[in-house]
């Protein structure tokens, strides 16, 4: 029975900053703290506070961010599933909260301007020199870097150019347009003052046109046609379904919330398998349902579209991390924070016309999350 099923009931982020812009001296505490008192605010006991972090200060960023927030008395847990690590925690709750009953605060955050230089140590290939990549599959794999995997996976899925320059261009505009508007203001908690998404800006083929291949020559993939590097917090408030039926609030159910794996060497396809393993795709299908899926790369983004037979410009309706930012822990929360506002509303924001939102993320070493919501 659906009725079970746990119920977000609030969600918030903060703004979405470049690496080195806006938030260039916060830490992981810093930025998740205001979002998570935020939620706490929403409900007098908070159960669990789980955030998603990549390459963070250690320390469990989560406890950290807890106490900032004035939660001594509440435990928390960080989790790592790289760029999944925010959906991860919301899955994490998910399944707690079919177990039991309680209020889990869930959510990722990712300060990658103040994040810690690591150095690879004695007897190393590479001893002395900084860490810039994990080691996401270990031989026989090939483990490419991201960027060259997912412009090999476009070439393979036959994605030119042009096509991910006018997707980057729509999620340019849709993000700008979005913000110039206010579309995204009662999602976002002010943090030094900051309420305003800071990548988006005006974009123009002819000037989309004029990047360079950022990762391998003759590639497709450019600085302008991917996600930035940046800086965020995000997290959602959810209930078990019980609790919620005694409440008089509006809500975002979980319907249900997986991962799935696919070639650790082409990690953007993992969008895929995840939707398939929700047994969603019909849904997906239906014109009515909100699709955020995190575009990390046009042709990944693009390559998983065909995979799943959509039509390419149902993604990310309001914009996304082509021309948001992708701050890697909270990427995952914040499309569940995206379908929240347009499923259920902060009280400027307009409603979208169906019930059903899908949300999914690709992850470093060849995994997928997704999660499908209904608005309740």
């Amino acid at each position: 029975m659906t009725e079970r099923n746990p119920v977000i009931i609030a969600a918030a982020r903060t703004a979405i900053a470049t690496t080195g812009g806006m938030f260039a001296n916060l830490d992981t505490t810093e930025l998740a703290a205001p979002v998570v008192a935020r939620l706490a605010e929403k409900f007098s006991e908070v159960t669990e506070v789980v955030l998603g972090n990549v390459r963070g200060p250690g320390g469990n960023p989560a406890r950290l961010a807890a106490l900032a927030a004035g939660l001594e008395n509440v435990p928390a847990a960080t989790l790592d599933r790289q760029c999944g690590s925010g959906m991860a925690a919301i899955e994490y709750a998910y399944h707690r909260l079919r177990s039991e009953p309680g209020v889990v605060i869930a959510g990722g955050v990712q300060a990658a301007s103040t994040q810690p230089i690591t150095i690879w140590p004695p007897g190393h290939p590479n001893a002395g020199e900084p860490f810039t990549k994990a080691p996401f599959a270990p031989p026989p794999w090939d483990d490419p870097e991201l960027g060259v995997a997912a412009d090999l996976l476009a070439e393979e899925c036959q994605i030119t150019r042009a096509r991910q320059d006018a997707y980057a261009l729509r999620s340019h505009q849709r993000a700008y347009q979005s913000r110039e508007t206010g579309v995204f203001a009662d999602e976002i908690v002010p943090v030094t003052g900051q309420a305003t998404d800071e990548r988006p800006r005006k974009f123009t083929m002819d000037r989309l046109a004029r990047f360079r291949p950022a990762f391998r020559p003759g590639g497709t993939i450019t600085a302008a046609n991917c996600c930035g590097v940046n800086d965020a917090a995000a997290a959602v408030l959810m209930v078990d379904g019980e609790t919620f039926e005694k409440l008089d609030v509006p809500g975002l159910r979980v319907l249900r919330a997986v991962s799935a794996t696919c070639s650790p060497d082409r990690p953007g396809w993992g969008i895929v398998p995840a939707v398939r393993k929700l047994g969603a795709e019909a849904i997906v299908q239906n014109p009515d349902t909100v699709l955020e899926f995190n575009e990390a790369f046009a042709g990944q983004v693009l390559a998983c579209a065909d995979g799943l037979g959509i039509d390419e410009a149902r993604i990310c309706p309001q914009g996304g991390a082509i021309g948001l930012g992708h701050p890697w822990a909270a990427s995952g929360t914040v499309l569940a924070v995206r379908l929240f506002s347009q499923l259920v509303g902060h009280g400027r924001q307009c409603r979208w016309p169906g019930r059903l939102g899908l949300a999914a993320i690709a992850i470093g070493g060849g995994q997928g999350s997704a999660m499908l919501v209904e608005a309740c």
